[in-house]
């Protein structure tokens, strides 16, 4: 297959087992033991939540007398947090039921505290009860948390007590070239035109591009030209998969890359997780690889936390309390309609998403730049999360949040020539760069007597679209190209593992929530450069690839947004150095530079008018495919020396 789904043994089995006959159920629950140790994230609502948008729009506003005055952590705690008598109330009430404090966050707005279920089931009026999905055990509570009405205006939620584990999943696609081989000497992929000497850490070899080449095709050598390496700036990596941090370095020193030293800290939240294979260590690693190659002389803060809803939440109060990265990037994440009630048991995640945006507005406050990889399922994104469900529409969360950078996928152009098993060859031409989606294939597959869903390509793409639950952020409103959800958008769980997965009772097909049509979301992506597999990157992961099977612990044609969001974040750490400080949230600048500038040799983005992610067309402009484009680093970084001159501001 050309695309290679990454399902764990556990998940395999849970297919197996149906398909023999095995009845499987999500909803067999029996009461969480009392004495069983609980561990919950209580996030707090901020102060005046409107006054903190106005203010997150005004700080990102040119002639604004709140123009980047970026608060510090102590800042915002002031003015949005709830006061300490306040947590101090909440506090004794939570103690007078045995349950332990054990951190308050330097934002106060998250407290994780501790104690047993029967603790937990008095203080916050719910009834634990343990399940068992996907073979893993988890506890959730019967109904909704109940406070008291005093404190209960405090809290915005409580994560932890659902502790379903394996909630994101990492953006990374693999394309197998043992399958479909190329013909040998093939001549496949190109740089665009360079003024610029080419940086001699690429390789030039689609499915081994490095951030050299990166820095080819976005023009980010000038910058290193410039002398700006990320020195004095800090990126920041949110995941949920441990890494060996010798990885990283084998990387940048295996492409002759001279790099600041001892710049990688591991921050473990909610007592991170262990190196294993298979569980996403290769996206952590390919995350520190990237961003840091691109910024070479960049500290790096990396925040590793379990992959439940508790470590989900966390993970972002954790990086954005702290205010010690400049930039901050995620590849992780799932379709945002996998948070609604209906696919659920009736249960009701959204409030998770709430949590995250509030962090995430703290970041933009703050001046922090945060990027997410829109997913690589193109304009089907719960296809990739869900096996066995219909083509519906759909954008990937936590990408589709108003206030973070939406990270899309393009392929780089060039000649891609493939050896068929009759001997011959196959050659498919990518004229220009175009939006990411695998259907260009499909000529392949066809050769080689396959269809689209067998041959592995299908759906595989940069995510883009709509999103039915954010509303259309003010930065897109007076966007050309911004479009609406599309009507008839039912979610159908078409095989008995898709509706145990969706918690759907009934032999399939089972409609399962039908979205909003027309309703005016949040766009995305927002930028996007290349994530095509096969145009794609070497990675190094001794984790995964160790040797001898893989010389240098080297594994080629990797790509996924889970690549973009990285690059994004390096890129964006140069930026602020060329410009003296921070950029901030990036979105209500780019969308204002394109109106402005639009596209050009000498303009900061480059216009993507090819290609499509299976549903939305690369056209003039701003589209659901590669969002305002790719960029051009150096006139991008120019844009921004240009806004914060003294001579535009006043």
């Amino acid at each position: 297959m050309l695309f290679e789904r990454r399902f764990t043994s556990i998940a395999i089995s849970a297919v197996l087992a149906l398909a023999a006959g095995v009845c499987l159920s999500a909803h067999a629950a029996k009461p969480t033991p009392p004495s069983e140790t609980v561990s919950a994230s209580i996030i707090l609502n901020v102060t005046n939540p409107q006054a903190l948008s106005d203010y997150a729009q005004a700080v990102l506003t040119p002639g604004d007398p709140s123009y980047h005055r970026f608060l510090t952590v102590g800042q915002f705690r002031t003015r949005y947090a709830p006061s300490t008598q306040q947590i101090r109330k909440l506090v004794k009430y939570l103690e007078s039921f045995g349950i332990t404090l054990d951190k308050i966050y330097a934002d106060n707005l998250d407290i994780t505290v501790s104690g047993t279920a029967a603790q937990f089931n008095a203080a916050f009026a719910v009834q634990l009860q343990d399940f068992a999905k996907n073979g893993k055990s988890f506890h959730r509570p019967d109904r909704k948390f109940s406070l008291p009405g005093d404190i209960s205006s405090l809290v915005l939620g409580v994560a932890g007590l659902d502790s379903q584990p394996d909630r994101m999943h990492p953006m990374l696609a693999r394309a197998k070239p043992s399958t479909l081989t190329r013909a040998a000497g093939s001549t496949f992929g190109g740089y665009p035109a360079m003024v610029w000497p080419t940086n001699t850490t690429a390789t030039g070899v689609p499915g081994e591009y490095t951030v050299g080449d990166v820095a080819n095709f976005y023009q980010v050598n000038p910058l290193y030209q410039a002398g700006f390496s990320g020195r004095g700036q800090t990126i920041g990596i949110m995941t949920f998969a441990n890494f060996n941090v010798a990885d990283a370095q084998a990387y940048w020193s295996d492409i002759g890359l001279k790099v600041a030293p001892n710049r990688i800290t591991k921050n473990l939240v909610d007592g991170g997780t262990p190196v294993q294979p298979g569980v996403g260590d290769d996206e952590t690693s390919l995350d520190v690889e990237q961003s840091g190659g691109l910024a070479p002389q960049a500290k790096i803060q990396v925040y590793v936390a379990p992959n439940t809803n508790q470590g989900g939440v966390d993970v972002y109060y954790a990086a954005v309390s702290d205010d010690v990265a400049d930039t901050l990037s995620i590849s992780w994440g799932e379709a945002e309609e996998l948070y609604f009630a209906a696919v659920n048991g009736g249960v009701d995640y959204t409030d998770i998403m709430q949590e995250t945006h509030q962090a995430l507005m703290e970041a933009a406050v703050q001046g922090q730049s945060v990027f997410a990889a829109a997913g690589d399922s193109g304009a089907f994104d719960v296809y990739r999360d869900v096996p066995g469900v219909n083509a519906q529409l759909s954008v990937d969360y936590p990408a589709s949040d108003p206030y973070i950078t939406a990270a899309g996928g393009t392929t780089m152009s060039g000649l891609q020539q493939y050896g068929l098993p009759n001997g011959s060859t196959l050659d498919i031409n990518i004229a220009q760069e175009q939006v990411w989606g695998w259907d260009y294939l499909t000529p392949l597959c066809t050769a080689l007597g396959l269809t689209p869903a067998n041959c592995g390509i299908q759906f595989g793409g940069g995510g883009g679209g709509v999103s039915s639950f954010w509303a259309l952020p003010y930065y897109q409103q007076s966007v050309s190209g911004i479009t609406q959800t599309q009507p008839n958008q039912t979610l159908v769980c078409e095989t008995a593992f898709a509706c145990y997965v969706l918690s759907v009772n009934g032999t399939p097909p089972q409609n399962v929530l039908t979205l909003p049509a027309n309703f005016a979301g949040r766009n995305m992506p927002d930028l996007s450069l290349n994530a095509d597999p096969q145009t794609g990157y070497v990675l190094v992961d001794c984790t995964d690839f160790p040797e001898p099977a893989n010389p240098g612990c080297a594994a080629t044609f990797f790509g996924g947004t889970s690549f973009v969001a990285p690059q994004l974040n390096g890129i964006t750490a140069l930026i602020d150095q060329s410009t003296g400080s921070r950029v901030g949230f990036l979105n209500p600048t780019i969308y204002a530079f394109q109106s402005v500038f639009g596209y050009g040799e000498n303009e900061p983005f480059n216009d993507i008018t090819a290609g499509d992610n299976w549903f939305y067309d690369g056209t003039p402009g701003y589209d659901n495919g590669s969002g305002i484009g790719t960029i051009n680093a150096a006139n991008l970084s120019r844009a921004y020396v240009f806004l914060n001159s003294t001579a535009y501001q006043h």
